[in-house]
């Protein structure tokens, strides 16, 4: 369907903004601060009645004026104003108001009985000190003004307040607090992400390319009955690229597109929500075709009336109302997408799931080691690469990496290369950075005592060599007694296989691995420490999953007493005191047998264990080859997933080689019988 540009573009004001309210506030401010500077200025010394008379006495005073019946103000002649004790009380004012006065001033309580003791006062001076007594009314604007004006002043900033409070897509003013927050993408601003950036979710891509081709070319589907999906919801865990895949949609769809966040639509107004879903869609029907793009949805589509209490909720439940009937609505060829992403599902309320509001739902899952090349190929680009730099081998180093992990592996490693002031960033600087991701920042400088240090390198030995000679394991591919993180004091990185299901016999071998830093311990120092805490949580963990959620314990049965909706938090709990009970000992005897296993593993490998910890003293980095060097090969045939991804690609470069010879070895043999019959 092709586009009408009238319909899809909207008129921009490249002009600059008018901010004559800032300008006007400014001004107001400044003509407050001139009026009252100047008030001040002419702030005159209070003296008393006795001072005043001493003052007449000295011949100093020129001019004496009664004021609106309330105060005296008090001049000083030309001579007095030089005298140094006036100087200290006078001089903090203007210049013009020191030469011309009024200095000083009086309260009085009874205007006649002043003019009644000043003139017997002026009596007894002699005739060359005797002045006038002069009578005023004034009317102070300048107080009056500054009044209001700060009145104003607070009437006007509170409605700025407001105003920024409620910018929005409707321009911002107070009355248009309901109107929809979203961003409009459309031919003027167009975003310029493709498909061809989102690399590792090829499924999803496939999913989302058929929702641009339905609002490309809608008849091809509508010829044969179809209709065109309501809604598609993006699902996964954070940094899978979720807002990234929406961003390559509003790039290759063409229509107008509309990105907001969940949290848009909550403000500390009743009812601004639902009004604001509202608006959306109408502006959303005007520029039909077009695609709304809700990121972290759950924000307002959080499960109506579970866990609060009656009435606690009703604003953001009132939101999730609106938009459940803009959603079905009763017009389905109106041709607005909703797409939705969040990456907590299982809180969603079962109204919004439902097919007709979200036909589609898309899972985006951490992308396997071929899903990891891609995505490192396209944050490699930009990069200054050393030859020795091969993205399989670092899709194989990050296991369980998600595409925002990846990147940040990728900037690390540059800025690792540029803090060396390398000319291009080597596999190195890629080990360095996988590194700091996962286990933190290096720490050399930390002060450790060596008892500590020979504590940290047999704890790391022992998960090294258990892991080495267990076989379903992880194998191991670099340990580091090198502090990292806040109170990481070893590090050890194995390479976990690419799997989805795990029998008994691989969680039972993870928590051996597990302890054997805890056993290595006890087995050398005849003691144990605080270092296994991490171990220790981990440990637990699978071992109640094994117990109460997938059924792998004889006593307990093929129970599993998971539910995705319960909260951690809840009180109740699905079995009773004696299941529980029972749940806690059948846990402590898999911990303990797999402890116990352990043990015996180290005993009968402390040779093993002596000659890793010694190793790790001595280079405090050691790496999968230093483990073949020191105590041989595993005693296991399985393949690592690099090594059955790199001979996989072997393979196939090895047969397409053989095909370009083939072709060659045909080509030659034909020019050698054209050859021939010439």
């Amino acid at each position: 369907m092709a586009n009408n540009p009238k319909k899809n573009l909207i008129p921009k004001n490249n002009s600059p903004k008018n901010n004559y309210q800032v300008w006007l506030l400014v001004s107001l401010i400044i003509v407050i601060i001139g009026l009252t500077y100047f008030s001040r200025s002419k702030d005159l010394v209070s003296i008393n009645m006795k001072r005043f008379e001493e003052m007449l006495v000295a011949g100093d005073v020129s001019k004496v004026t009664v004021v609106n019946k309330e105060f005296v103000e008090v001049t000083l002649n030309q001579e007095a104003v030089k005298k140094d004790r006036y100087k200290n009380e006078i001089g903090q004012g203007s210049p013009f108001s020191i030469t011309q006065g009024p200095h000083y001033t009086m309260r009085i309580l009874s205007p006649e009985k002043f003019v009644e003791e000043f003139e017997k006062f002026q009596q007894q001076l002699p005739e060359n000190k005797q002045i006038g007594l002069n009578v005023e009314k004034r009317e102070d604007f300048s107080g009056w003004f500054v009044s209001w004006a700060i009145f104003f002043l607070l009437i006007f900033g509170f409605w700025l307040l407001m105003r920024r409070m409620t910018t929005g897509g409707a321009g911002g003013q107070i009355f248009n607090i309901g109107k929809s927050r979203a961003a409009l993408f459309d031919a003027e601003n167009k975003v310029k992400i493709t498909f061809s950036d989102v690399a590792g979710l090829d499924e999803a891509k496939e999913e989302v390319e058929e929702v641009v081709q339905f609002l490309r070319n809608p008849s091809k589907y509508t010829n044969l009955g179809g209709k065109i999906p309501k809604g598609v919801l993006l699902v996964g865990p954070p940094g899978t690229g979720k807002t990234l895949l929406a961003k390559a949609v509003a790039g290759e769809s063409g229509v107008p597109f509309f990105s907001l966040s969940g949290s848009d639509f909550v403000e500390m107004f009743v009812g601004v929500g639902a009004a604001r879903v509202r608006d959306l869609f109408k502006q959303a029907k005007e520029k039909a075709p077009c695609i709304i793009f809700i990121d972290e949805i759950d924000a307002i589509g959080r499960s109506r009336g579970k866990g609060q209490m009656p009435g606690a909720n009703d604003e953001r439940e009132n939101t999730l109302n609106s938009l459940l009937v803009e959603m079905d609505g009763f017009a389905t060829d109106s041709g607005v997408i909703i797409m939705g992403a969040t990456n907590r599902p299982d809180v969603l309320d079962s109204a919004l799931l439902r097919p007709g509001r979200f036909d589609r739902q898309i899972s985006i899952d951490k992308p396997d080691i071929k899903g990891r090349e891609t995505i490192f190929k396209v944050h490699l680009r930009p990069i200054k690469l050393d030859n020795d730099v091969n993205p399989k081998k670092l899709a194989a180093l990050t296991p369980g990496f998600a595409g925002a992990e990846i990147a940040n592996v990728c900037n690390e490693a540059a800025l690792i290369a540029a803090r060396k002031d390398k000319k291009a960033v080597e596999m190195d600087d890629f080990q360095s950075a996988i590194d700091r991701v996962i286990g933190g920042l290096e720490k050399k400088n930390k002060i450790i005592s060596p008892d500590e240090k020979k504590i940290v390198a047999y704890h790391e030995a022992g998960h090294a060599v258990s892991g080495w000679f267990l076989e379903h394991a992880d194998p191991l591919v670099k340990v580091s007694i090198v502090p990292r993180g806040v109170a990481a004091l070893g590090y050890a990185q194995y390479l976990p296989k690419e799997q989805f299901l795990y029998t008994t016999e691989q969680m039972l071998d993870e928590i051996c691995m597990s302890l054997g830093g805890r056993a290595a311990e006890e087995i050398i120092f005849n003691k144990i420490s605080t270092g296994a805490l991490s171990d220790l949580e981990r440990t637990t963990k699978m071992a109640y999953s094994m117990v109460s959620v997938y059924g792998m314990n004889e006593e307990i049965g093929h129970i599993s007493f998971y539910d995705p909706k319960r909260s951690d938090y809840a009180f109740d709990k699905p079995y009773s005191e004696a299941t529980a009970t029972k749940i806690d000992q059948e846990v402590k005897k898999l911990i303990d047998a797999a402890y116990e296993r352990t043990k015996q593993l180290l005993l009968e490998k402390r040779d093993a264990l002596e000659a890793i910890a010694q190793e790790l003293l001595e280079k405090e980095i050691i790496f999968q080859n230093d483990l073949e060097r020191l105590i041989g090969k595993r005693p296991f045939e399985h393949k690592t997933v690099y090594q059955e991804f790199t001979e996989e690609h072997d393979n196939g470069e090895a047969d397409e080689e053989a095909k370009k010879s083939l072709n060659q070895g045909e080509e030659d043999k034909e020019k050698l019988e054209k050859s021939e019959q010439k």
